[in-house]
């Protein structure tokens, strides 16, 4: 496996999968091989717009093929853990979009399933994959300006509202925490880790599906300020407080941008990266590493921090009354 070609199929044939699959389509030594959707006219497009192998009118097919040698979930949040345990049981390494499934006691099947089938399970957090987001962590971790004692992260659009749209719909983890909050609460998790307590409270659409959600994460010396909002475009950015000047990544901060270092006299310093793609090429290729070298667990996002994450995001929805 350390020099053959990795043969990518993709479940799911929607506007994530599209990002994906443009990506895919740059990284060295892998193919995209296979697209599957239920609607096999959908994946016959998808195939011919990025020149895959096959397409698929079934899931069940797609995770039969033999030449396949990892899959990526693109399909609705509420069926993540279906579709990873489709994988898995035919040891199929699988790198699932986030959020990795809807609670808590979904994302421990699934990690209980990889392990008992030592096969490789990873959640497409594809942000802490990108130059400026390492960047910052390593700056955040060196505590460049001393101790960060303010996190303000924030993520909002504006799409017109439709209750058939996925971005509406509670059946499927439809709503702003799930679908763009969960950028904001990793940044707090990424940098200062499980909260003390936390302080929540929302909005909802008449579909019952969160329109926006104000979130505080309480730590000894520090907080974090986090929203996630359908309801406004926002600057999308994350700014970090510290006791001799601040870190920011623009917006839009959870993809490729750009980093500003200022100083508590009010110099700043910006650090650009040189991305070629979407961005999610870097998660890839460190997915396509996994699988050379045999691994059924990141070292980067591990178990640990995905169990972190849905935990933090089921404490959440539990104080603002969101229930599936």
């Amino acid at each position: 496996m350390k020099s053959k070609i990795i043969n990518w199929g993709i479940i799911g044939a929607g506007k994530i999968a599209t990002k994906f699959a443009t990506d895919l389509n740059t990284v060295s030594n892998c193919n995209f091989y296979a697209i599957a959707s239920r609607n096999i006219e959908k994946a016959e497009a998808f195939k011919e717009n990025f020149n895959a192998n096959i397409a698929y009118g079934s899931y069940e097919d797609l995770v039969l093929d033999p030449n396949i040698d990892a899959i990526y979930i693109a399909t609705p949040h509420s069926f993540h853990k279906e579709h990873t345990i489709l994988c898995l049981n035919q040891q199929k390494p699988v790198l699932c979009e986030k959020p990795f499934a809807m609670n808590l006691e979904e994302v421990e099947a699934m990690i209980q399933l990889s392990k008992q089938k030592k096969t490789l399970l990873m959640e497409a957090m594809w942000t802490l994959f990108l130059p400026h987001y390492q960047y910052a962590l390593k700056l955040i971790e060196s505590k460049h300006f001393g101790n960060l004692t303010t996190l303000e992260a924030d993520f909002g659009f504006h799409p017109t509202y439709n209750e058939t749209s996925r971005v509406f719909d509670k059946s499927v983890g439809g709503g702003s925490l799930l679908d763009i909050g969960i950028y904001p609460v990793f940044a707090a998790l990424s940098t200062l880790g499980k909260p003390d307590s936390i302080e929540a409270e929302a909005q909802f659409f008449d579909s019952g599906a969160d329109s926006e959600c104000e979130i505080v994460f309480n730590y000894s010396g520090s907080k974090a300020y986090l929203k996630s909002t359908l309801l406004a475009q926002t600057n999308t950015e994350a700014l970090f407080h510290y006791e001799r000047g601040t870190i920011k990544i623009n917006g839009r901060f959870h993809q490729p941008s750009t980093v500003v270092l200022t100083d508590k006299e009010g110099n700043s310093v910006t650090k650009t990266f040189d991305c070629k793609t979407i961005g999610y090429s870097y998660e890839i290729e460190h997915f396509n590493q996994l699988i050379r070298t045999g691994k059924t667990e990141s070292d980067i996002m591990t178990f640990d921090k995905s169990k972190q994450l849905i935990s933090t995001l089921d404490t959440i929805r539990q104080l603002i009354g969101l229930n599936y």
